[in-house]
């Protein structure tokens, strides 16, 4: 049979390779998918071809108020609303699907140090709108951090990609304008003129704006980046965030049919065997026929950590990945 290229037909190699169907496995389908779940994790941490790098991009998102009844028409975007109870104020964003309001920031946390709060009445300033809160979603500007996927393993990387146009972090900045404009024909333009230039600009660009500094633990599914959410982004700002995520098997079929693969789901498969056959040590079977479990608990052990200890001899250094 060729190399194993799904999920099942895994397993079926793993069972295989132990005996099945000529001696009976004792292992339950869910022990099975249990110890495979095991495998994948561990390749997609230590094994060197268990991630890819990868860019991940995000929209910066507002906070929603949903209100009870769908009055958010009356109020009109751009105009300042209050809490009546909280006194909680900010600037709304926009207004969408009849009765949500979104906005980017509280603008006097001094007062209302947790914003608005479920249940009270807003108002609007200009309109004389009012509505009251229903529930409260949190967008990235209040909340100060960037959710990511349970596949994202480790960040390089935070590059910010400001709608805003005449931001000097902005893509389309003056480097962008220098090569638009001044090397138009790299044949007849000096690079050493280009180096310097851009060597200059590079040094301002530290000294004025720094780099983004951010912080991740893949534990909590948030990238926390250290800026000002009231003024740094608005609404529609792109984060772009250069990442190594695990690669997904179901996608590249290849991780199935890898050899450390075949051979450390094998290993697992036999580990949780061994330990149901502990189970029932020392009984004997008609025929005088003893279950050694502690053998083949033992022998699987064994073979884990010689394959745990060949991927970790042979793989790339993660030191670089920060989560």
């Amino acid at each position: 049979m060729a190399n194993p290229a799904t999920r099942e037909q895994l397993k079926d190699y793993a069972l295989r390779s132990l005996g099945s169907p000529v001696i009976e496995v004792n292992v339950a389908e869910e022990q099975l998918e249990d110890r495979l779940d095991e495998a994948i994790e561990y390749f997609n941490i230590n094994h060197w071809n268990g991630t890819e790098r990868a860019y991940f991009s995000h929209n910066i998102t507002g906070t929603t108020l949903a209100l009870t009844s769908a009055a958010a028409g009356n109020f009109t975007a751009g105009e300042t609303f209050v809490g009546t109870n909280s006194g909680a104020k900010s600037v709304i964003h926009e207004t969408s699907a009849g009765s949500n309001i979104i906005y980017q920031k509280i603008n006097n946390l001094e007062i209302a140090p947790n914003g608005f709060t479920a249940g009270e009445t807003i108002t609007g300033e200009s309109s004389g709108a009012t509505a009251v809160i229903n529930t409260i979603t949190k967008g990235d500007t209040e909340n100060g951090y960037v959710p990511v996927t349970d596949e994202i393993f480790g960040v390089q990387k935070v590059f910010t990609v400001f709608s805003n146009t005449t931001d000097s972090r902005n893509i389309f900045d003056l480097q962008y304008q220098l090569r638009l404009n001044d090397l138009y024909d790299l044949t007849s333009t000096s690079i050493v003129y280009y180096t310097t230039v851009m060597g200059h600009l590079s040094l301002l660009d530290l000294m004025l704006n720094g780099k983004t500094l951010y912080r991740f633990n893949r534990m909590q599914n948030k990238l926390f980046i250290d800026l000002d959410w009231r003024s740094d982004v608005k609404i529609g700002d792109f984060i772009l965030v250069d990442v190594y995520k695990a690669l997904n098997p179901t996608e590249y079929t290849k991780v199935y049919g890898e050899p450390w693969m075949k051979k450390y789901t094998t290993a697992l498969f036999k580990k949780q065997w061994g330990l149901n056959l502990k189970k029932f040590s020392g009984l004997v079977l008609p025929g005088g026929v003893s279950m050694d479990g502690d053998g083949i608990y033992n022998e699987a052990m064994n073979e884990i950590q010689q394959l745990e200890d060949e991927l970790i001899g042979k793989g790339a250094p993660l030191e670089f990945f920060t989560g």
